[in-house]
């Protein structure tokens, strides 16, 4: 665990108990979104993990803590109202078939809301051939894969394979927590890229942003998490 209140929320998460584990996530408004990502969220959420594999809580208990997670998520970043534009980008989101653990692409999906990317969020288990159907209707610049369980990995060079080849060519970003644990080139392909964490993912929008607008100044402004300081 990096810190106290990380330990704190992961164990507000095995009771869950949502309003306090909320108004500690308000407690630390001062911290940017990405670094309350960062640092209280999937930290705590890969105790929950870690203690799953150890046998320390149930099936059961690993369930709960993801739903009140789930639900803070979505309670606290919900999808911002963008002006609409033609010119707004394109990122679909999903795990691969088989692949339930989602809340790390969740993260990811509010992240390209809060640069102002038009997202379509397809969440856990979503087979190839409905991925592809969406992508060629949808066209998106970007279509990220999470993956977190190292069987899965043969579906993920399937996946990658067949987006990566669809007309509009769109990029691929590739993500899990087995991404840090595994050498993943060998099922990635030329338009693809590989994100670690979610600073990894923060830092692409920043120079996506910067190439877009020509300049350093980014070409969509991040809007604060007013939603933080709500009462």
């Amino acid at each position: 665990m990096k810190s106290s209140a990380a330990f704190e929320f992961a164990n507000l998460l095995l009771d869950g108990n949502e309003t306090a584990a909320v108004q500690l996530v308000k407690d630390h408004s001062h911290l940017s979104r990405i670094q309350l990502f960062e640092e209280l969220f999937t930290p705590a959420m890969q105790h929950v993990g870690d203690l799953w594999e150890n046998n320390e809580i149930t099936v059961a208990d690993e369930h709960l803590a993801s739903v009140v997670c789930d639900f803070i998520l979505s309670t606290l970043y919900p999808l911002e109202q963008h002006p609409e534009s033609e010119n707004r980008n394109k990122a679909m989101l999903l795990c691969v078939e088989g692949e339930q653990h989602y809340l790390g692409l969740k993260m990811v999906n509010s992240l390209f809301d809060q640069q102002g990317w038009e997202t379509h969020y397809l969440g856990p288990n979503l087979p190839l051939e409905y991925a592809i159907k969406k992508a060629e209707l949808w066209k998106p610049e970007v279509i990220c894969l999470s993956v977190s369980i190292v069987y899965h990995l043969p579906n993920v060079k399937k996946y990658i394979d067949a987006l990566s080849s669809l007309p509009n060519h769109p990029v691929i970003l590739l993500g899990g927590r087995i991404v840090s644990q595994y050498d993943i080139s060998p099922y990635s392909s030329g338009n693809t890229e590989i994100m670690y964490d979610l600073k990894s993912v923060d830092n692409w929008l920043k120079r996506h942003n910067k190439m877009k607008s020509g300049s350093i100044v980014s070409a969509i402004p991040v809007r604060a998490d007013k939603s933080l300081t709500r009462s």
